[in-house]
């Protein structure tokens, strides 16, 4: 069986790791290489680094920022934040990240999933979609679920898909930040109606909450970041208590299970 990947998320911000709410309050939580490499040793089996600079001098300081954390972190990594172009991407991918993670503009122009997708391989092509509930539907937003699209959850994804992506990133914005658990029958719909990975995202309070997603839900990976930041978990005691539930995860052999 495949095991579960557990995936940390830090927002990067001038070289720092931040946590607010959508983006606002932000404080920092640490260098981002050295929290990164924190979270490797921890067990974490795939890290998002998401740049939330505004300025092109911010994206400059990001690119090299991808740099460094290449050469300390041995875990795949992917980056999101400002990619609206090949060329973005390509400038990522070169400064060493294993993966990119397009939203908005993928939205925007989603030709932009096949440009990536034809150019490097679906396998470095995360899309990632913000959604939330609309008169029942689940429709994809943009700008930290303040904005809506007129596209809706399963279709989008289903289109990216076909266009070349390799993996879905689903955050419900119903309950991002909320700590009180997935939408786990709209993630299990979701992966039912796709052949690539789901990532989900938005909920997460408690390993009881990831192991609902990662069972009821269906998921494949789950991500999460102030349940790891603010030391509420580990990714190793997380880790067991997933394991000891019979859901399949990697454990560090150093930990005692290979």
């Amino acid at each position: 069986m495949v095991a579960k990947r557990i995936i940390p998320c830090l927002d990067v911000k001038d070289g720092q790791t931040v946590k607010g709410i959508r983006f606002q309050g932000l404080r920092s939580v640490g260098d981002a290489v050295e929290l990164g490499a924190k979270y490797a040793a921890d067990g974490a089996d795939e890290l998002v680094y998401l740049d939330i600079s505004a300025s092109q001098e911010g994206r400059r300081t990001f690119t090299a920022l991808v740099s460094a954390i290449s050469a300390r972190i041995d875990i795949p990594f992917t980056v999101g934040g400002g990619i609206g172009s090949l060329a973005d991407a390509a400038r990522l991918l070169e400064a060493g990240a294993d993966k990119v993670s397009v939203n908005s503009a993928a939205l925007r122009d989603p030709s932009l999933i096949d440009a990536i997708a034809s150019h490097f391989g679906s396998q470095f092509v995360v899309v990632a979609i913000d959604a939330k509930t609309v008169d029942g539907r689940w429709m994809a937003t943009t700008h930290g679920g303040s904005r809506p699209t007129d596209r809706e959850l399963f279709e989008w994804a289903k289109e990216a898909q076909e266009r070349g992506a390799g993996e879905i990133l689903f955050t419900s914005m119903d309950h991002d930040g909320t700590k009180k658990g997935y939408p786990c029958e709209t993630f299990a719909r979701l992966c039912d109606s796709l052949s690539i990975p789901v990532i989900a995202s938005g909920g997460a309070g408690s390993a009881e909450d990831i192991a609902a997603v990662l069972t009821d839900g269906k998921a494949d990976a789950a991500l999460a970041a102030s349940i790891f930041h603010y030391g509420e978990t580990t990714i190793r005691q997380l880790k067991d208590d997933l394991a000891s539930r019979g859901i399949p995860v990697r454990i560090l052999p150093q930990y005692g299970n290979a």
